[in-house]
């Protein structure tokens, strides 16, 4: 019997502990505030805190997760649960993920800031929130700067 393949993360405990590391780390590099908010309605984490002069925000979808979840792992017709009971459980194991994901992933970026590797805006660039509230990433997509749009239908 073959073992299902798992994703990362799925197996995550820390949830929102995960949220006093961050703040943690984040103080320990120097930012000088921070704060997490969860939009229950759109199923997302977001992250802000300030570096320096440099406002960051940083947003990830427990929602994404779960939908990434439920392919890994879909539901069939002999499992004891309904498919909603199901997809509830997703949506659970996404929400408690995403707060690891974003621990480590901002662990690792000022890993990389602190060592060299990157600098401080190049390792948070796409998440640097400019004067109009916008991220760099947001009017880099908008106005299509890479060439990335998908072309006109006919």
């Amino acid at each position: 019997m073959s073992k299902r393949p798992t994703l990362p993360y799925e197996n995550a405990t820390s949830g929102k502990r995960a949220v006093d590391d961050m703040q943690a780390i984040l103080r320990g590099f120097g930012a000088s505030s921070f704060g997490c908010m969860e939009d229950f309605d759109e199923g997302r984490v977001t992250v802000q805190f300030k570096w320096r002069e440099r406002r960051v925000t940083i947003t990830a979808s427990s929602k994404g997760y779960a939908a990434t979840w439920l392919r890994y792992h879909p539901h069939t017709r002999q499992m004891r649960t309904t498919k909603q009971e199901y997809e509830r459980k997703a949506l659970h194991i996404g929400q408690v993920a995403v707060y690891s994901i974003l621990r480590d992933w901002i662990k690792g970026q000022i890993t990389a800031v602190e060592i060299g590797i990157l600098s401080f805006e190049g390792a948070f660039l796409g998440q640097i929130m400019l004067p109009t509230g916008e991220t760099v990433l947001d009017r880099v997509s908008r106005s299509d700067m890479l060439g990335l749009a998908a072309p006109a239908q006919p």
